[in-house]
């Protein structure tokens, strides 16, 4: 029987938008920045996204004018990063549904009174209100933000900096005995792992479909079905992990023990004008709410 057309297969859009954990090598302003400065620079401007949630005088519902500060200051640094707009978009895909859950959570859970009613269903007394949506697009909008902050990272810093760069910055934890390099490159190789285990999600997925699997249904059927594709997964990626530390042995690496790098991290001027663009950001984030009712 002659194989079937790559058309019949579905594809798996949700694993092929992921760009969580991968790098884009370009020459670009970010790229030439200190790892050190991004990692620490992403690190505040998501711990103050989470901080400034103010409330609306008067009201129930948390300022949406932070989050839109933030995202036209997102808008403007991608280009600076020199990464197509629509593969830092596509990394959203894959969170859509959350997006979809934390938006009907919140809209069906009921903020203290007073409130407005939008829908009612009176048999089970559910209903969805007005300050539980906007509360919604709040936390979804919030959730979309800190995905696409910490794609930044990964998409203009190589592994090896990365690792390079929290090794440094942990440093001085060194002198309680604290295991530092292992910490970053176990940090490292998480990262860079997921975009390889999604590439053989990927490929189990077509493979089981290729063998008459079916992966239709409802929810929990379609859980049901995934047993299958999960199994393998793990045992792949437990063999992924043994060849990875067969391969490091063999090239002598003992860790932390006299290592070094080929490009020495420095801090340089970009870094010293990028710190203080970020405090910059977190001041106007957390002074909005008291600026701007909205």
């Amino acid at each position: 029987m002659p194989p079937l057309p790559a058309a019949f297969y579905p594809e798996v859009t949700f694993l092929k938008d992921l760009t969580l954990g991968k790098y884009i090598a370009v020459a670009s302003p970010l790229h030439n920045l200190d790892p050190r400065t991004k990692f620490i620079a992403v690190l505040l401007l998501m711990s103050t996204l989470l901080a400034a949630e103010g409330l609306a005088p008067g009201e129930r519902t948390h300022l949406f004018a932070p989050l839109l500060f933030f995202a036209i200051f997102l808008a403007a640094i991608v280009p600076l990063a020199r990464i197509p707009i629509g593969i830092v978009i596509k990394n959203l895909r894959p969170f859509i549904w959350l997006f979809f859950f934390t938006l009907v959570l919140w809209a069906l859970w009921p903020p203290p009174p007073p409130y407005t009613v939008l829908w009612h269903l009176p048999a089970v007394d559910l209903f969805i209100t007005l300050e539980g949506v906007k509360n919604g697009l709040f936390f979804s909008l919030r959730l979309s933000l800190i995905i696409v902050t910490a794609s930044l990272l990964t998409l203009t810093t190589a592994p090896i900096e990365l690792t390079a760069g929290l090794e440094k910055l942990f440093n001085p934890l060194r002198r309680i005995g604290f295991p530092v390099h292992e910490l970053a490159m176990m940090i490292s190789i998480a990262m860079r792992f997921v975009p390889v285990l999604v590439e053989e999600a990927e490929r189990l997925y077509k493979a089981q479909l290729a063998r008459g699997a079916n992966f239709s249904g409802g929810p929990i059927q379609r859980a049901k079905n995934l047993i299958p594709l999960l199994v393998p997964l793990f045992i792949s990626t437990f063999a992924r992990a043994d060849r990875l530390a067969l391969a490091m042995e063999s090239r002598c690496y003992r860790g932390g023990i006299n290592r070094t790098y080929f490009r020495e991290l420095k801090f340089a001027q970009g870094d010293f004008y990028t710190a203080l663009a970020v405090l910059a950001i977190i001041a106007v984030l957390l002074t909005l709410p008291f600026l701007v009712p909205f």
